[in-house]
């Protein structure tokens, strides 16, 4: 079965375990060497309408992903814990 980022993006991902709502699909990272998905990305909710800044990224790895959907992806039994994303390196003008 093959799937396009625009079908996996905004998917609810939910743990199995414990039903917990991880969020929604944001990100998709991708290993440009073999043309495989390394992983996918729910980025973190804003703080106070986003004065406070916002929560560390959900990153879930493709083999956690246990299901996808119709509408959600059911992902292996634990919550994963939020990590920071390292940003792209920007290039001087």
């Amino acid at each position: 079965m093959t799937y396009r980022f625009t079908d996996l993006r905004h998917k609810e991902v939910i743990s199995a375990c414990d039903g917990t709502r991880v969020g929604f699909v944001d990100d998709v990272i991708v290993d440009t060497k073999c043309a495989k998905v390394v992983s996918i990305v729910i980025f973190g909710r804003s703080k106070f309408f986003g004065l406070f800044g916002k929560c560390e990224d959900y990153i879930i790895p493709w083999e956690k992903i246990q299901l996808i959907g119709a509408d959600t992806i059911i992902i292996s039994c634990t919550t994963p814990k939020p990590c920071k994303r390292c940003k792209k390196p920007r290039f001087n003008q």
